[in-house]
């Protein structure tokens, strides 16, 4: 009974660590290092796994990890002592950002005041560690209806394409005030809502993704990282007619768009 207990103790740490390199696998020299900083947008149906899943069917080394917090915001993220630390003392390749879901929809002079500060900050902390990283913001979508956080006297984003206008507009300020690039996610979910409405990027809450939505996502962030047609194997569970449509939108949106989003 001793042996027998003393085996499964000498076998739980590989377990463990086989669980943990499935969604952040341990570097290679050899591999490029991403990080993703965000909230629920981002760790539904776990975004940065798809990428990297898609990464792999491409032959490219990726190493994958995220930092995410529910409801959180950029300036939020700065408080964080352990994201500082990430930012300023390793080093990465591609910084992913992604703000909270409803404020980049906010009149101008809230966004002014609490979003683009906090992603000029994150965006200096970024190069502090790692002076060659692309910064990359994650361009989210409208609420399916228009905001579940109506805002007083800013009839604006009560419609689906008002807030996407909104939401829209800030991202690719904050791309170009900080010479970064815009994953433009947003953009091609407006695109699949008009050619495909029978396809459901919402949760049931209407705001978050479906797992088809973060498929798209993560389509269209991979496109920004590594710009050039391909075609993966990787499906994530969808058929093959689902996964080959949200793979060209989502390449076509970025492709098409590279002066828009600040490609280069």
């Amino acid at each position: 009974m001793k042996r027998i207990i003393l085996l499964l103790l000498l076998l739980l740490p590989f377990g463990v660590a086989a669980q943990q390199s499935k969604t952040a696998p341990k570097p290679k020299q050899d591999s490029l290092r991403l990080l993703f900083i965000g909230n629920s947008y981002t760790y539904y149906n776990d975004l940065p796994q798809m990428v990297y899943e898609i990464a792999k069917t491409q032959k490219k080394k990726l190493a994958v990890r995220s930092i995410t917090k529910g409801g959180e915001r950029l300036r939020g993220h700065l408080k964080n002592e352990k994201l500082r630390k990430a930012l300023t003392e390793e080093k990465w390749d591609f910084v992913v950002l992604q703000e909270q879901s409803s404020d980049p929809a906010r009149p101008t002079e809230s966004v002014i005041a609490n979003i683009y500060p906090a992603a000029r900050e994150l965006d200096s902390l970024i190069h502090v560690g790692s002076p060659e990283a692309k910064t990359v913001f994650y361009m989210t979508w409208g609420h399916k209806y228009g905001s579940t956080h109506k805002i007083e006297n800013y009839p604006l984003v009560y419609t689906y394409e008002g807030m996407q206008e909104r939401i829209k507009t800030t991202y690719l300020e904050m791309t170009y005030r900080n010479n970064a690039t815009c994953a433009p996610v947003g953009m091609a979910w407006q695109r699949v809502r008009e050619e495909r409405a029978d396809y459901q990027l919402y949760n049931q809450d209407l705001s978050h993704p479906s797992p088809l939505g973060t498929y798209l996502a993560a389509n269209v962030i991979y496109t920004t990282l590594f710009p050039a047609q391909y075609q993966t194997s990787y499906t994530a569970g969808f058929t093959a007619e689902q996964a080959e449509y949200i793979q060209q939108a989502a390449q076509k949106t970025v492709l098409e768009n590279k002066e828009v989003i600040n490609l280069k």
